[in-house]
């Protein structure tokens, strides 16, 4: 087990009718002229934006809005968002949806505080030192972007998409209500539940295997999130199911499955520059590689993957062939990626076989053309990245 801090000051506010009180959250937090931040006009077809403006017109709260922001946020939005906020005179950010939208709030929130290029602290080149207090009505349990301090943004110009991390930009509360996520479709609803298991099975899959609390949680969650989606895809405005989905979502990215352990995050590098290049849904994408990661590295730590295989996929150990147990449960997770219409290669993603062009540069990308390692499982170099998405692309 490793020495950890844990701290996650986010305010939820869960249940039927929450953003019905926005206008007070915003004003304990403090606003008093919000840039809200929104993705398509489905929001406002649903009746939700309506509810949001008329909370805070009431609470006396002045905003302005910039909606269009899309899966796979994209710097020019965030730079055009950070302009309008400064022009505004904006005190805080308001995310309207899901992740990207979230994401982008956090790169806006902090954006708007600092003189030079957002994309410095997405490169690495600076750290946020100030940062517009940032709040969310999501709509869409996914990314866990209301709890966790990350945001992830693609750069056009390059086709280069990265993470930055700063506790500046938790949200100072986040509304999430259930009913809201009745009308997703079932292809969103399917990646959301990827992207939820994977955030936890990044930090799962660890050399750190004594913390027997931590890992007790995420085997329950896994359990749960895979039990439920298949419930909504049958049902989608279950309730009870929903609920657990969207709560899932936020504790398996607010590092509670975590603690104790060493994380690896290698899929999601990984993804990263395939969603980039391909602007393929986030969750899709983590679908079509995980298999070929396990399958690339679980000799490093069998017993992890035996662990997984029996206590989440419901495998029966064969006691004399740890390894078959292992990757009947890689099997065994593919399997459930299917059932619910999601991919397991590059080609099912992408409708075709990645060209070797292709996958030199995702690889080149993902490595910083050689420079860094992916992942803590094992650390992949770039032939590893390589090898990955090969075997990916079959």
């Amino acid at each position: 087990m490793t020495n950890f801090s844990f701290c996650n000051p986010v305010r939820i506010e869960f249940g039927k009718g929450k953003e019905e009180h926005i206008g007070q959250y915003m004003k304990e937090a403090g606003a008093k002229k919000a840039l809200v931040l929104y993705g398509s006009e489905r929001v406002r077809k649903s009746g939700l934006m309506g509810v949001v403006e008329s909370g805070l017109k009431a609470s006396g709260i002045e905003f302005t809005q910039l909606g269009g922001i899309k899966s796979n946020p994209v710097l020019s939005k965030v730079n055009e968002a950070i302009k309008l906020a400064k022009e505004f005179g904006a005190d805080s950010v308001l995310a309207v949806g899901g992740g990207s939208v979230l994401d982008s709030a956090k790169a806006v929130a902090a954006g708007a505080c600092y003189e030079g290029d957002v994309w410095d602290f997405f490169e690495g080149k600076a750290k946020a030192r100030a940062c517009y207090p940032v709040a969310a009505v999501l709509t869409i349990p996914a990314a866990g972007s209301e709890m966790s301090s990350g945001s992830v943004i693609s750069k056009e110009e390059g086709e280069l998409k990265r993470a930055y991390d700063s506790n500046l930009g938790r949200c100072r509360f986040a509304i999430m209500n259930p009913e809201r996520t009745y009308t997703l479709p079932p292809y969103q609803t399917a990646c959301g539940a990827v992207d939820i298991m994977m955030h936890t099975m990044e930090r799962y899959f660890s050399q750190d295997d004594d913390m027997t609390l931590t890992d007790t949680l995420a085997e329950g969650l896994l359990r749960v999130v895979r039990d439920s989606t298949f419930k909504v895809l049958n049902d989608p405005t279950n309730y009870r199911y929903r609920a657990q989905i969207m709560w899932a979502s936020s504790l398996a990215h607010n590092d509670l499955t975590g603690c104790g352990t060493t994380p690896d995050f290698a899929t999601h590098m990984l993804e990263h520059e395939l969603s980039a290049l391909f602007d393929v849904a986030h969750g899709a994408g983590l679908a079509a590689l995980w298999g070929s990661w396990a399958r690339y590295t679980y000799r490093e730590n069998v017993s992890r993957f035996v662990r997984f295989a029996v206590n989440v996929m419901g495998i029966d150990n064969d006691f004399t062939d740890p390894e078959s147990t292992a990757l009947a449960g890689i099997k065994a997770m593919e399997d459930f990626y299917r059932a619910i219409g999601m991919p397991v290669s590059i080609r099912e993603l992408i409708g075709r076989e990645a060209t070797d062009e292709e996958i030199r540069l995702m690889a080149d990308k993902c490595s910083r053309n050689g420079s860094v390692t992916a992942g803590n499982f094992k650390k992949l170099n770039r032939e590893d990245m390589e090898a990955i998405y090969r075997m990916a692309n079959q």
